[in-house]
């Protein structure tokens, strides 16, 4: 066996960790561990406030690379990914000043308005290159300004950074994630003293201080310290990958050529196109694309789009009620419901937190003069046709604004495992879809540290020729006309920014 490499990759819902290796040119993956990732709420006033159980995944995660070092002996690295935005402050002693707060949570309604009445919406997004999301960093920081915490802080880390410091010491900030906070020049590639001013300026927010250096993915950070949590991991060498799990997403897809969209697609869904440069149009900003910054110095043109979550959160509504629910037969019988019966927009913002997600769409159904779901079969469906409905949007909206040519949307992560969306999302858009790999981002996460280390060489496009030798994928053709996507495009029109 060659050289074994291993992947921390976590999501929103969930975290695990794969061990792999290079065989003849093709990468073999084993998942060594899995684990759930359960936000926690804390009452407080305002109404409490929603967490991350950090301490709980980096103990899981110091255990999975325990288990692939057992498993397979020293490893050869490792790295960790996960979602953006979100961050942990230590104090000058190194200490955690409590749990990261979850971008879910309301501490951050309204701040968007705060911010731009000192930094303008067009002058922030000429610097950063982000859409306006309630959650990016710099807007939790303005929310934050009141809260001791801030004021005690030395230094902030974003999730993978974090985790990456309590296995080695390093305080690094990789590019990917920090391309995603608003506090960081897309152009300049590191932290945008304007911003950092007008968080200080106005806010009192001196942020500056508190953010550590910028490092490129396949950066080789430190090695991990001896200890029991690690055990036989200690001395691997942890290279800071496409730490925002997205960019080791769309380093994973199996592209043959340059001219195809992606869906990155699990808890939330990536919409976009790869660039060579960022691209600071008013007619972008206007449609709130952002710029994020990927593996070998490509940009992730795209548009968050709410994803999986409306149907995660629907089931976890219906169990709270004791009914049981297994997904696979949810999503059969959403199948021979009618199709683009009733129709949501993904991104209306009231379906942003936890809760009764049914409840919400039915409301959405009734204020837009649609019949409401009349099941759990018909919300899924619902859900699914909406979500496809979103894809076909904002991938032509990307072509037209990039100028570039898609010939195919690869659609990655877990949801290349949902046949219907797959299908549905072929449909919509009028476009071949290309499903998996479903662990797209470990994979991306893999590649990107081997070659690192030197176990295998090439640019983005030589690692995406292994992913496409080494995984398997399905390809689903468009079926159906036009006019039905267009016409539910129409019911929720005058509802679309």
């Amino acid at each position: 066996m060659s050289t074994v490499h291993a992947a921390v990759d976590l999501g929103a819902s969930s975290g695990r960790v794969l061990a792999g290796y290079l065989d003849r040119g093709r990468l073999r993956t084993e998942e060594v561990a899995r684990f759930p990732n359960v936000p926690v709420h804390l009452p407080g006033p305002g109404g409490g406030t929603l967490h991350w159980d950090v301490l709980a995944l980096y103990a899981n995660a110091a255990a999975g690379l325990r288990s692939a070092a057992d498993r397979f002996g020293p490893l050869a690295s490792a790295g960790i990914d996960s979602w953006a935005v979100d961050y942990g402050l230590l104090d000058a002693d190194g200490s955690l000043l409590g749990n990261p707060v979850h971008y879910r949570d309301a501490r951050t309604d309204g701040a968007p308005d705060r911010v731009f009445a000192h930094l303008p919406s067009a002058e922030l997004y000429g610097v950063t290159g982000l859409q306006v999301q309630p959650f990016n960093t710099v807007f939790q920081l303005a929310a934050a300004a009141a809260d001791a915490r801030t004021a005690l802080a030395r230094r902030l880390l974003l999730i993978p950074d974090l985790l990456g410091h309590w296995l080695t010491g390093a305080q690094v900030a990789e590019l990917t994630n920090a391309s995603t906070t608003g506090l960081l020049d897309v152009r300049a590639r590191d932290w945008s003293p304007r911003v950092l001013a007008v968080l200080a300026e106005a806010f009192g927010v001196d942020a500056g201080p508190l953010l550590p250096e910028v490092v490129e993915p396949g950066t080789v950070v430190a090695p991990v310290r001896p200890g029991e949590a690690v055990g036989a991991a200690a001395g691997t060498p942890l290279v800071a990958v496409g730490s925002h799990d997205t960019a080791s997403a769309v380093a994973a897809v199996p592209a043959t050529g340059p001219d195809f969209a992606y869906v990155s697609c699990g808890t939330w869904s990536l919409v976009g196109v790869e660039l060579d440069a960022p691209l600071l149009s008013g007619e972008g900003r206007a449609a709130n694309f952002t710029n994020e910054l990927g593996v070998d110095r490509s940009v992730r043109y795209l548009r968050n789009v709410m994803g999986l979550w409306l149907l995660q959160e629907s089931v976890r509504t219906w169990k709270r009620r004791g009914r049981r629910v297994r997904l696979d037969e949810l999503l059969a019988r959403a199948a021979r419901a009618p199709e683009l019966a009733c129709v949501v927009d993904v991104d209306d913002p009231r379906f942003l937190p936890p809760g009764d997600m049914p409840a919400r769409i039915d409301a959405y159904a009734r204020e837009t003069g649609q019949r409401p779901p009349a099941d759990d079969a018909e919300t899924a469906r619902c859900v699914i046709d909406s979500l496809a409905l979103a894809y076909r949007r904002w991938i032509h909206r990307a072509a037209d604004l990039t100028g570039r040519r898609v010939d195919a949307v690869h659609l990655v992560g877990g949801g290349a495992h949902n046949t219907l969306l797959c299908q549905r999302a072929a449909d919509a858009t009028g476009l071949p879809v290309v499903a998996g790999p479903a662990e797209a981002t470990a994979i991306g996460n893999l590649l990107v540290q081997a070659r690192a280390v030197g176990a295998v060489g090439g640019d983005l496009t030589g690692l995406r020729r292994i992913v496409a030798d080494s995984v398997g994928v399905r390809r689903y053709e468009p079926t159906g006309s036009r006019r039905p996507w267009e016409n539910a495009e129409a019911r929720i029109g005058g509802r679309l920014g």
